[in-house]
């Protein structure tokens, strides 16, 4: 056995606990470990396995006494290592062994994977990450990486927030319950607290999805409405933000809408002329290519996870993330870059007030709407079986044969008109008139 796997170290679904436990980001971690932020995922997600004096310091820094002050700073978001330390971090770490593994992956200038232009020919993939045709490079946000698996970092644009973290710090307004403390909490406490989380930032993600205000904010209340009445299968899923936002986008990219007569007529567009620009040319995308786009350059995610929320294979999602950059390069040649235009997509989102509604509103419509449905369910029941019933009670019991339509009766001499009396008939009239004798006795016989 050698020296390298003699240092312990916790199952692969338990590091991941193990550092949101001391409040830091994959970036923090794999500064002060010296390697990238892509390894630390893949550490976290069992792919890799830490080797040498890397494993020795991951598992140093994973059995760090906890602090009594971590369980309040879980609440705030830490601070995110500027480039410079990050470098300054990187160079003053000791070099990692010599296993190709393990050894820290270059970086640019900005401490993150460099981007490479997107180019006219079809797309290929390379290790999960787009690329343009003839490049050797993945397509990413420069001044970015793709978020993991384990924790997407947030980015901000003025003073609001437009991806919604997954896992590890927090953002916003609180962090959801990780799962080592949501057995503390009750159920409502627990949704609040995700929603709280979620819902500011993916409002503003649903408002450029679709363009509307309204649409927005009512498809994030029926996301989260759906998550309260299947909580369970929700508080036990491994990324319930992520449940929450697929269930959004599918209620504002339905198709239904178009038919309501409140969503007929198109909203106000944005005040800033740029924001405009960007809104035309985001509405203009088909729809899944919008929902690629937001999710790959907007949220962070990275292209197996977006592919996996956009129910495409990877090839396809990155296709149309491709197209989707190409068609605003050819429009707003500013926003060719996917770092101004992940830039872009977070100014345009925070420039425009979008408010949720209050979690223990949402709460009571979702409870109201489910005691309906289940009142109609019932109403619907008891009439199918009333009718049922009076069906069985006033059908008959024996087989009556249907009565068969009347026939003519062919030979009987018609019926003469009523008209004037011929002479003989008045004749006998009067003859038949004057005879004095009436009754039976007329039809006896006279002797003579």
């Amino acid at each position: 056995m050698t020296p390298d796997s003699d240092t312990p170290l916790p199952p692969p679904e338990g590091r991941r606990r193990l550092r949101e436990e001391r409040a830091l980001t994959q970036a923090q971690v794999a500064a002060r470990l010296g390697v990238s932020r892509d390894l630390v995922r893949r550490w976290e997600t069992g792919r890799s396995t830490p080797l040498g004096r890397a494993r020795e310091a991951y598992a140093q820094l994973l059995s760090e006494p906890l602090h009594p002050s971590h369980d309040a700073d879980m609440t705030a978001r830490p601070e995110e290592p500027t480039p410079a330390d990050t470098t300054a971090a990187t160079a003053s770490a000791p070099p990692p062994d010599a296993d190709t593994e393990n050894r820290a992956e270059p970086a640019t200038a900005a401490g993150t994977r460099p981007a490479t232009a997107e180019g006219a020919g079809p797309a290929a993939v390379r290790d999960g990450e787009p690329v343009a045709a003839g490049g050797t490079e993945p397509v990413v946000a420069a001044g970015t990486e793709p978020a993991a698996a384990g924790g997407t970092e947030p980015v901000t644009a003025g003073h609001a927030e437009l991806v919604v973290p997954k896992g590890g710090a927090a953002a916003g307004r609180g962090s959801p319950p990780s799962r080592h403390r949501s057995t503390s909490l009750t159920p409502a406490q627990a949704f609040d607290a995700l929603y709280a989380f979620c819902a500011p930032a993916l409002v503003r993600q649903t408002y450029l999805l679709t363009g509307r205000r309204e649409l927005a904010r009512e498809s994030v209340e029926r996301a989260f409405q759906l998550a309260w009445q299947r909580w369970p299968e929700v508080a036990v899923d491994p990324d319930p933000a992520s449940w929450v936002r697929a269930a959004a986008y599918e209620y504002a990219l339905s198709p239904w809408h178009q038919f309501r007569p409140r969503f007929r007529h198109p909203e106000p567009p944005p005040a800033a002329a740029s924001d405009r620009a960007l809104m035309d040319v985001l509405l203009t995308l088909p729809p899944p290519h919008r929902r690629t786009l937001l999710l790959y350059d907007g949220v962070g995610l990275d292209l197996p996870e977006t592919a996996a929320e956009t129910e495409a294979s990877t090839p396809a999602a990155a296709n149309r993330l491709l197209h989707a950059r190409a068609v605003i390069s050819s429009r707003l040649p500013s926003l060719a870059d996917p770092a101004a235009l992940h830039r872009r997509l977070a100014e345009t989102a925070a420039a425009e007030r979008l408010r949720a509604a209050k979690p223990t509103a949402v709460r009571r419509s979702s409870e109201h709407r489910a005691r309906q449905w289940t009142r109609a369910a019932i109403a619907f029941t008891v009439a199918l079986i009333g009718a049922t019933c009076l069906t069985l009670y006033t059908a008959p019991t024996r087989y009556e044969p249907p009565v068969p339509p009347g026939e003519t009766v062919q030979g009987v001499p018609p019926k003469a008109a009523p008209g004037p009396l011929s002479h003989a008939r008045l004749s006998l009239r009067a003859k038949l008139r004057s005879e004095p004798a009436h009754g039976p006795e007329r039809l006896v016989p006279e002797t003579r």
